[in-house]
């Protein structure tokens, strides 16, 4: 019988634009635990379908104060499961729930000192006192919502992050997933082991190795045939049959001439080899 590919303890990550919960979902991943994104605007049924352990809202490249602004479904933080806001998903957190978020446009960029208050913090558990951290944003929470603890602040940022332990609910503006928070291994880790209680138990060594096995039984003696683009999804998915299954595959690719200059030749010695 052909083997799930999808662990049951599973963190999803939803998406705000410009990719920036795939960030996070491989730092996830770094860390040994399985990671889906999906977009913000997500059925929220479907959500609840895919089981997750736990949920991380994406940071975004947008202002909270735009016409038309990214938001999710404010049922998505009644789940029952921990939930992580990153930047502009520690906005929209806040906002989802009575918080409010003013338009000050007085907002960092870079490496900035964050300060813990004096209040214990389960998401910044065994971080020092003073860390410096990787802030990208013109906004931020002016107050939190009901039921919520500030737990750190910047000279510039007041609210930098807010806890909520009794709903699980955590929020944090600057990147723990950026290699210039020092300490953002630290605080994923904390989210992700120590509040949601997650194993280390995936890689992707082993995902490779059974989705080679799924494949293999799947085509059997069969033949296969694969239109690629050059693009990841389908290089990706060419990599693995053709290790699954070798000639058995037969990849198509049609120069529809809106390729760029050299992709076309590229991308058959790529696969030619």
């Amino acid at each position: 019988m052909t083997e799930s590919l999808v662990p049951k303890n599973k963190v999803i990550v939803v998406d705000f634009g410009l990719q920036y919960g795939q960030v996070i979902a491989r730092r996830v991943r770094d860390l040994n635990v399985y990671s889906e994104v999906v977009s913000y605007d997500e059925d929220l049924e479907k959500i609840k379908e895919m089981d997750p352990v736990a949920i991380i809202l994406s940071g975004g490249p947008v202002s909270i104060h735009v016409d038309n602004a990214p938001k999710f479904d404010p049922e998505l933080l009644n789940l029952g499961v921990p939930v992580l806001g990153v930047g502009y998903g520690m906005q929209a957190m806040a906002q989802a729930l009575g918080g409010a978020v003013p338009k000050t446009n007085k907002g960092e960029n870079g490496t900035v000192a964050l300060k813990r208050s004096d209040v214990a913090s389960q998401l910044l558990s065994g971080t020092p006192e003073d860390q410096n951290v990787w802030m990208n944003h013109k906004d931020s929470v002016g107050w939190v919502p009901a039921g919520f603890t500030i737990t750190s602040s910047t000279a510039t940022t007041p609210i930098a992050s807010m806890e909520n332990d009794e709903r699980k609910l955590y929020a944090v503006q600057f990147r723990p997933d950026d290699y210039r928070t020092k300490y953002g291994n630290q605080i994923l880790s904390n989210f992700l082991f120590g509040i949601a209680k997650l194993e280390r138990n995936w890689n992707l060594t082993s995902f490779t190795d059974k989705s080679v096995a799924n494949i293999r039984e799947t085509v059997g003696n069969g033949k296969v045939v694969l239109a690629l683009s050059g693009g990841l999804d389908s290089a990706v998915m060419a990599a693995l049959v053709s290790r699954a299954v070798g000639d058995q595959l037969t990849c198509i690719l049609i120069d529809n001439g809106l390729m760029r200059e050299g992709e076309v030749d590229a991308i058959e010695t790529a696969f030619k080899r």
